[in-house]
Formats: C-alpha cells, sequence, structure tokens
C-alpha cells in the first residue's frame, strides 16, 4: 500500500470513466503539450493498461470460448500489452505517438471491460447509462441490432472522434 491507494486494488467504475475522459481529453488536445506532461500521461496510460490487461483476461475466462465479445476484448489485451512492450520515444512527437497509442489501448480497453461486465454507457457523454434509466438507441447495424444507447439528453449532440496525430497511422481496436 502506498500514501494515495491500496495497490492490490481493482479498477473501480470511477476509475475507468476518470481514466477513460483523461484518454480521451489527451487524444483530444490539438496542441502540443509539453514533453513532461507527455511522459506523466504516458506514465498514466501505463499503469492503468498494467492493472486492466489482466483484468480483462480474468473477466473472458468466464466466457464460453467462442464468445465474440470475450475474444475482441483478449486481442485488444493483446495489442495494448504489445504497445506497452514499445520503447520510450527521443523526440517529443514520437512520444506523443506512443502516448497516443497507450491512450486508446486505454479507452478500448474501458470499453471492453464494459462489455464483458455489462454496463451500458452512453455513446456521445461517455457516461454509465443507469439500469432503469431512460435511453435511446444510437444508429443500427444492418441485422437491425442496435449500435448502442444515448441519454435522451444526448441525442441532438455529436461526438467528435479524436484523430491519430498527423502522420501516424495506427490500428484502433
Amino acid at each position: 500500500m502506498n500514501g494515495t491507494h491500496d495497490e492490490t486494488e481493482r479498477p473501480t467504475t470511477h476509475s475507468l470513466a476518470t481514466m477513460r475522459a483523461e484518454a480521451t481529453w489527451f487524444l483530444d488536445q490539438h496542441h502540443l503539450l509539453g514533453r513532461n506532461s507527455v511522459r506523466q500521461f504516458g506514465e498514466d496510460f501505463r499503469r492503468f493498461l498494467e492493472e486492466m490487461i489482466p483484468r480483462i483476461e480474468q473477466l473472458a475466462a468466464h466466457r464460453a470460448g467462442d464468445d465474440v465479445p470475450a475474444r475482441v476484448a483478449l486481442a485488444a489485451g493483446e495489442e495494448a500489452r504489445r504497445r506497452l512492450a514499445e520503447p520510450e520515444a527521443g523526440e517529443l512527437n514520437g512520444e506523443v505517438a506512443r502516448a497516443s497509442r497507450l491512450a486508446r489501448s486505454a479507452v478500448a480497453l474501458c470499453d471492453h471491460h464494459d462489455a464483458l461486465t455489462g454496463t451500458l454507457m452512453c455513446l456521445v457523454c461517455d457516461r454509465v447509462i443507469a439500469e432503469g434509466e431512460a435511453s435511446l438507441p444510437y444508429g443500427r447495424f444492418r441485422s437491425g441490432e442496435s449500435a448502442g444507447r444515448v441519454h435522451p439528453r444526448c441525442t441532438g449532440t455529436l461526438r467528435r472522434h479524436p484523430s491519430p496525430v498527423a502522420g501516424q497511422q495506427d490500428s484502433s481496436m
């Protein structure tokens, strides 16, 4: 245990929401942050991923072997593990790109955690839609299934998806 938290704690819904918000904010930046800020964000994402990968694996282990959400979540965990193994970049733009990849993995693992635990998130505001709370379908797949849910108050709001750092290719999960 350290001064701020028990190191054996599992991520809570609050910490998932906080990390999702932090990673989304980082990805949404249009101005280059300073090296120390980028390094700190990268370390936050790294610590979070190191906690979440085993949690995702544990949740997926309780599912059938052919469960598609579990298999996709495991693949996202493997991609996050690969990104964790990337060395630090020597220059600031490279380090921003590396931290951005870690941030994308953090958001993806939050989403996979929600899917595996049955937590329903609003696709616009990224807040939990509580059981019994009003929500509306957001888009449809060809099969007719809903692509997700949104709060009624969020229906007129457009969500802006962050784009990768200029000139960088990324395989988002």
